[in-house]
């Protein structure tokens, strides 16, 4: 059954979904009190709309001695409740109904065992009218007294006080003053001003100008309580005085047939105010540039953390000697082939990337094909589903550990400044509870962070061997000037031999002055020295190249990192508490 909408705002159906899920978003950040009191409210208010809407529950509520059994049986028509002077007489509550066909799930519900049906046609108390006239569908229930001195009577009033559509206070002109009926029920129920009445009962004790002070005081008090607006009658149970008013007033709030919805309105109000922190009035304050300078901040500290500086150095090294091996002169390029490589050294670049990506590639596609062969088979597909995690293992330990020395203490000390300044920004303007969570999510994962750091370090670094093109085809050429050196060594060793042996000579050409033999030995060598110094002036450059688009992409890389880890669960809770003040607005009725 659906909830009636209101002629203005969201409906009560939306109103309270929106409180059950900013009590859930509220969950373990703010105390457990209030969570489960919202929850509560959110539960009471669901079964209450399923139950007969066609009544309206009031409670007649007040301290010992004020008379509200007298008015409850004055209004019932008959003497249902016993009454009493000096001493509470309502051990339990009682209901009388009018046309009650129907109420019984609803007063199970409110757990009142004791129901009268009111006599319609009575005239109680000398009151000279019809006390059942149009009040079809009022349940009027007898409250214990709220000030009883046993435990058991008060606990049956609070409860009862939370559960019922409409409440009428009962007072006397002796204790309508009393602290502990406004500070523990009138003031905290400042938002249920709709569905309250207030009465003050036995004035035929006072004369017409003192009713009408004690009136005007109690007026004071109720606005004070912050009850501007609740009707206040004057009413004698004894005489009947005021009675008439107030059954009209009872008769105006069944036939609208909307207490229920007013008082379930109500409820979720003050638990969506009792979730939301007094602070919580505005949107967080958090300057998108002092983010930004944050995560500049947090990526510079993990940077140097990571031995960015270090990694980006062996990288121009290791491309210098990398460019040695491949197109120096092959008579001394084995002598650099001795030295390690500075990237190896740090373990990086062990396994090509996009080698071993390509590889992965290609076994994630085989075992994809071999899963869906095997259709519903659940095994198979769980099998193939470790293999991959098995995999992503040592794929982790294959790239994401390197040698980069480890972070110094002043270094991790910045790191974990870095994140607290990441935290304190994103905070700012967020009430107590939600910016303490904030903060607490930016180190939620920060014990993650070195491993993940030196793996984007490890796979970034790993382009950094890449091998240019022009190294292929100068080492070619270095082979091909090698051959000709040889060739004029084995030409001239040739000439040596068979002048040793005093064996006539062949025609020997030259190039000018100078033998072929001679200009090819020359020639090739001064080639492949010219060759090997050029190129080692082009791989200086490209090292440095290669330096400059390492250290970009690895602040990149680790810049993503910490957004992941830091930024990622700041973001997630700070759109929690963005969802969270959509909810509470939504709650109380804004739209």
């Amino acid at each position: 059954m659906k909830l009636l909408r209101r002629k203005e705002g969201p409906s009560l159906d939306s109103r309270l979904a929106a409180l059950r899920e900013a009590a859930d978003l509220a969950e373990g950040r703010l105390s457990e009190q209030v969570v489960s009191g919202a929850r509560a409210v959110a539960d009471r208010a669901g079964v209450r709309r399923e139950l007969s809407i066609e009544h309206t529950v009031a409670a007649l509520a007040g301290a010992t001695g004020s008379g509200k059994s007298s008015l409850y049986n004055a209004l019932a028509g008959q003497d249902l409740a016993d009454v009493g002077v000096t001493r509470p007489t309502t051990s339990a509550a009682q209901a009388a109904l009018w046309d009650g066909d129907g109420a019984g799930p609803l007063l199970d519900w409110l757990d009142v065992p004791k129901r009268h049906a009111a006599d319609g046609h009575a005239d109680h108390a000398g009151t000279g009218t019809d006390a059942g006239a149009d009040l079809s569908g009022l349940v009027l229930l007898d409250l214990p007294d709220h000030d009883s001195i046993r435990l058991s009577h008060r606990l049956e009033v609070d409860r009862l006080v939370e559960q019922v559509d409409l409440l009428i206070w009962v007072v006397d002109p002796q204790k309508y003053a009393d602290a502990a009926l406004h500070e523990r029920y009138l003031r905290p129920l400042a938002g249920h001003r709709d569905v309250m009445l207030v009465v003050l009962n036995q004035v035929d004790r006072l004369p017409a100008p003192a009713v009408e002070r004690c009136l005007a005081d109690l007026r004071r008090l109720l606005d004070e309580d912050g009850l501007a607006g609740v009707p206040v009658l004057a009413v004698s149970a004894r005489t009947g005085e005021g009675v008439r008013e107030l059954r009209s007033l009872l008769r105006e709030r069944v036939a609208e047939r909307a207490s229920w919805s007013a008082r379930l309105a109500a409820d979720i109000t003050a638990a969506a105010d009792h979730l939301a922190p007094p602070e919580a009035r505005g949107e967080p304050v958090a300057a998108t540039k002092r983010m930004q300078g944050a995560e500049r901040a947090l990526t510079g500290a993990l940077s140097t953390a990571a031995g960015v500086p270090l990694v980006v150095q062996a990288v121009a090294k290791g491309h210098r000697h990398r460019a040695v091996v491949a197109t120096g002169w092959p008579l001394t390029r084995w002598i650099r082939r001795l030295r390690p490589d500075p990237l190896r050294r740090l373990r990086i670049g062990g396994i090509p990337h996009d080698r071993l990506n390509g590889k992965r590639g290609r076994q994630d596609r085989k075992l994809d094909r071999q899963s869906t062969k095997l259709d519903g088979r659940d095994r198979t597909l769980d099998g193939a589903g470790r293999e991959r995690d098995r995999r992503d293992r040592e794929d982790r330990q294959i790239v994401g550990r390197t040698s980069v020395p480890a972070a110094s203490a002043v270094q991790r000390a910045q790191v974990e400044t870095a994140i607290r300044d990441v935290g304190e920004v994103a905070a700012a303007g967020l009430p107590g509870p939600w910016a303490a969570s904030v903060r607490e999510a930016g180190k939620s994962r920060a014990g993650e962070l070195t491993d993940a750091v030196d793996r984007a370090v490890a796979t970034t670094s790993a382009g950094a061997t890449r091998r240019p093109r022009w190294w292929r085809a100068v080492n070619v050429l270095q082979w091909l000037v090698f051959a000709t050196m040889l060739a004029g060594v084995l030409w001239l060793g040739g000439l040596f031999a068979m002048d040793y042996l005093r064996l006539p000579q062949p025609p020997l050409p030259t190039v000018g002055v100078l033998p072929w033999p001679t200009a090819l030995l020359v020639g090739g060598a001064l080639a492949g020295v010219v060759i090997a110094l050029l190129s080692r002036l082009a791989a200086w450059a490209g090292g440095r190249r290669r330096a400059r688009r390492t250290a970009k992409a690895l602040r990149a890389a680790i810049g993503q990192v910490g957004r992941e880890y830091v930024l990622g669960p700041v973001e997630t809770e700070l759109a929690a508490y963005a969802r969270f003040a959509e909810t509470l607005d939504l709650a109380r009725g804004r739209t």
